[in-house]
């Protein structure tokens, strides 16, 4: 599809692939050594990394767009983002092709930060596995989450692209969780149920849920709304009878509809990931991540909003 009518989604190589054995060696033998590495071995086909099994989602979403809507280009298009030379795009490619991705735009930096490459790819989602590029994407106001692998193998869905979201600091802004961080729970509670009627802002991945539910509305005007391989899910610590209500009637304002909604009161959410087995959970806390990752569910980090700042003291 031409990049203005496409959902743009740039990946970064080490978040689609596993690399982890490749950067070790560029940062003990130094670019050189990871160049030689890399194409001494072009033709080993690299193993999936975290972002791999989101993009081969988002890739079947196309097959059933292109199906039902075979002369419209709004649909995804995955660009590989990343700052390796270009002496290493020949492993990449043989990868690709040898796994039947569909990825025709690269972008490879020889070193250099791609951020500023995202603003011209038109870029509606970034997924890196370096937190200090998606710091820096956030930063320039693109959607950006930074990739970590589960702990354990889990059998995704091949036929339906599932996307788990956090609320606050990931689809609305910050402003409540600040509330609760700075002034407690019952403050929080408080807050919330004086500004039921009064939207939250939006925050960095609103768009994208934007961009799902888009898709989502193709199908269901070919009447595949049971057969949708598109599904969402707000997964919060939020509490539905004391703060629900507001982020409820947020969507509701967007005009935005969400297939599920999942409040936990507090409770760990690793569990409920489990059985959802989304592709991909974006959440702005380190502690959700992590207890997601040991569960098997593959995490993305938003790092966005107050909750940074706790976290880095």
């Amino acid at each position: 599809p031409k990049p203005q009518n496409a959902i743009t989604v740039a990946v970064s190589s080490r978040a689609l692939f596993n690399l982890v054995e490749e950067q070790r060696i560029y940062e003990e033998q130094g670019v050189e050594k990871y160049v030689e590495y890399q194409q001494k071995n072009e033709n080993i086909i690299l193993k999936p990394g975290p972002a791999f099994y989101f993009v081969k989602a988002l890739e079947h979403v196309n097959t059933r767009l292109l199906e039902l809507y075979p002369d419209d280009e709004e649909r995804f298009d995955i660009v590989l983002m990343t700052n390796v030379h270009a002496q290493v795009g020949v492993r990449l490619i043989n990868s690709i092709n040898h796994y039947g991705l569909t990825i025709e735009r690269f972008c490879m930096t020889g070193g250099q930060s791609p951020i500023g490459y995202l603003t011209a790819y038109l870029t509606n989602l970034y997924l890196s596995a370096d937190s200090d590029k998606v710091q820096e994407a956030i930063e320039a106001g693109i959607a950006s989450a930074t990739m970590f692998t589960a702990n354990k193998d889990v059998v995704y869905s091949d036929t339906q692209l599932r996307v788990a979201f956090d609320g606050d600091a990931v689809i609305f802004s910050d402003e409540s969780e600040q509330i609760f961080k700075e002034q407690g729970l019952d403050r929080f509670f408080e807050h919330e149920q004086l500004n039921e009627n009064k939207p939250l802002a939006q925050g960095p991945l609103k768009g994208f849920l934007e961009d799902l539910g888009k898709l989502q509305k193709k199908f269901y005007a070919k009447n595949e709304r049971l057969n949708c391989p598109i599904r969402t899910y707000l997964v919060t610590a939020r509490s539905a009878a004391s703060s629900g209500a507001r982020v409820l009637k947020t969507l509701r304002s967007w005009g935005l509809e969400i297939d599920e909604a999942l409040f936990l009161a507090g409770a760990p959410k690793g569990p409920i990931l489990v059985k959802i087995r989304p592709h991909i959970f974006f959440d702005d806390q380190m502690f959700h991540i992590e207890g997601a990752q040991k569960l098997g569910a593959i995490a993305a980090h938003v790092p966005y909003g107050i909750a940074q700042k706790y976290q880095k003291s």
